[in-house]
């Protein structure tokens, strides 16, 4: 009996211990889910925070170091006339800012060849905070930025997946031609930002959600001040997506796209009113627009879209069938009528850009680089789920093949280009009445310094350039327009007043350009410098 409550009292101990230890671990396991339950409702503030650190380095970095080329100088001169005259204009009576013989303003030097926005917005950086290189770049990369974040949420509405929305926004994060395009003085990344905002806004209405329809107007609306080639395109794609799967929707966004219209309809009519044409007579044909759509397509396939993407869905579904697991790729149906937006989206743009563009320029394609990182989003997260390894490997395989290092280089090291070097040269040398004429480069050193720059292709007299203190002839010859300038100054300069001056610069091209082909990301050494001819009599 005393033995039996012996072993009662023991077994009583132990128990009395396992509850302990239960009790225990149930406390261990509600900190644990508080922590879980913490982090998951701030896991996506998380991710934006790190993602904006990452992209404040990375599309702000150096971003004043080149200086700006001749397009970016465009910009940035025509911005300038904004501060004393309220209005873009291609003449700031001393300078002539065209590119096209002149034909980009009408009689009183307004401008009209592309939308006023860009023009207004390195204005308002201009006033803020002082005319500079960085400053002329700063909305455009803030742009770019922008376009990052919402390229999570965008990715979250399309494919109602957080980790494909997350991985889209790093890939464009890591985009090096979307990194180049955003840090230009250019209208390239507001053109990518506000489609990519539109769109959103348009699949949220769809879902009925309150407000969005106004946010999709507003983003259209701003669209068509950025760049009207591009509000076409979005508006049609839109439009073609309502008709084929939102049919209900098709009249009320059918209202709002004549609304949009109707209030862009005088800009049109006052403003752009140019004939592109006989300025480039070879747009608005099939010759023209074929070459386009092959080239487009090639450009997409090199620097942005990594084509063996597109076999992962039959790689997944073939897994699949082999293992006979159930399906790991088989996207709901909202998310495949999600899919067909950016399908149209793009095709649309395709044949656009093709059919109104003189040239297949690679900035053509900035607006569709944000909805190929979301396609690619969403195309290595299926991957992921089927392999943690075959997904790693992916993006791997991406970053290796990708310029990201070379980028990284050129984000934290000095970089010497020809018009820097000819500025510098000029300035310190020379006297603001000085009267310059110069082949080609003629608009970053209307930016850079104060004097008469005559040349490049403004279509202006060069007779002026006859009497000229400083004369550069540049090695390469860009277009038929300069290469007349070149012509008129090597035949008609009196050569024996000049001397000969070689500066320790590259006579590459441009000082840099926004296209991944012709980008340099360190200073060129292997090229000929720079020869400036100054009168000496």
């Amino acid at each position: 009996m005393i033995q039996h409550t012996s072993e009662s009292k023991a077994l009583n101990i132990t128990a009395s211990a396992g509850d302990g230890e239960r009790e225990r671990e149930r406390e261990r396991a509600t900190v644990l889910s508080r922590k879980t339950t913490w982090l998951g409702k701030r896991w996506e503030y998380i991710f934006i925070a790190l993602v904006s650190m990452a992209g404040c380095c990375l599309f702000l970095g150096n971003l004043g170091n080149q200086c700006l080329w001749q397009d970016e100088a465009q910009t940035a001169l025509i911005s300038k006339t904004i501060l004393t005259h309220k209005v873009p204009l291609g003449y700031d009576g001393k300078n002539y800012f065209s590119q096209d013989l002149g034909a980009e303003y009408d009689k009183n030097y307004l401008w009209k060849w592309h939308p006023w926005l860009q023009f207004y917005l390195v204005a308002a950086a201009f006033k803020l905070l002082g005319i500079s290189t960085f400053t002329a770049r700063l909305p455009f990369a803030l742009f770019g930025l922008a376009s990052v974040i919402l390229c999570y949420y965008a990715g979250k509405a399309i494919w109602k997946d957080r980790w494909a929305a997350a991985l889209a926004a790093v890939l464009l994060l890591l985009s090096v031609p979307f990194l180049l395009l955003s840090r230009q003085c250019r209208y390239y990344s507001p053109a990518a930002f506000f489609p990519l905002l539109g769109m959103y806004a348009y699949l949220e209405y769809i879902d009925n959600k309150k407000g969005f329809v106004l946010l999709l107007a507003v983003a259209a609306f701003i669209l068509f001040h950025i760049q009207f080639i591009f509000w076409a395109a979005f508006l049609g794609s839109i439009l073609i997506h309502t008709l084929l799967f939102h049919r209900n929707k098709l009249l009320p966004l059918l209202v709002i796209c004549f609304i949009i219209a109707l209030l862009s309809l005088p800009w049109l009519i006052w403003v752009y009113n140019i004939d592109y044409s006989k300025v480039h007579p070879q747009i608005f044909t099939f010759k023209s627009f074929t070459r386009s759509i092959e080239q487009y397509c090639y450009l997409t396939a090199r620097y942005i879209f990594f084509l063996p993407l597109l076999l992962i869905p039959l790689l997944l579904r073939l897994g699949q069938k082999w293992r006979k697991k159930q399906k790991i790729f088989r996207p709901n149906p909202a998310v495949q009528i999600n899919l067909w937006l950016l399908i149209i989206f793009i095709l649309v743009n395709y044949v656009v850009i093709s059919l109104v563009g003189y040239f297949p320029f690679f900035r053509n394609l900035t607006v569709l680089i944000p909805v190929f990182a979301l396609l690619s989003g969403y195309l290595i997260t299926a991957a992921f789920k089927a392999s943690k390894i075959a997904g790693a490997a992916i993006i791997v395989a991406m970053v290796l093949l990708s310029p990201l290092f070379n980028f990284l280089y050129e984000i934290t090291h000095d970089y010497n280009g020809p018009m820097e070097g000819m500025a510098n040269y000029l300035n310190q040398h020379g006297d603001k009445n000085d009267v310059v004429a110069i082949s080609y480069g003629d608009m970053p050193l209307k930016f850079y310094t104060p004097m008469r720059i005559i040349g490049g292709m403004t279509g202006e007299d060069l007779r002026p350039a006859l009497q000229a203190k400083w004369v550069i002839l540049r090695k390469y010859i860009i277009s038929n327009k300069n290469a007349v300038t070149r012509k008129y100054l090597v035949d008609n300069i009196s050569w024996d007043k000049y001397r000969r001056i070689e500066i320790d610069y590259p006579d590459i091209p441009f000082e840099n350009r926004e296209d991944p082909k012709n980008h340099r990301y360190r200073t060129v050494s292997n090229e000929d410098r720079i020869n400036i001819f100054e009168r000496i009599r």
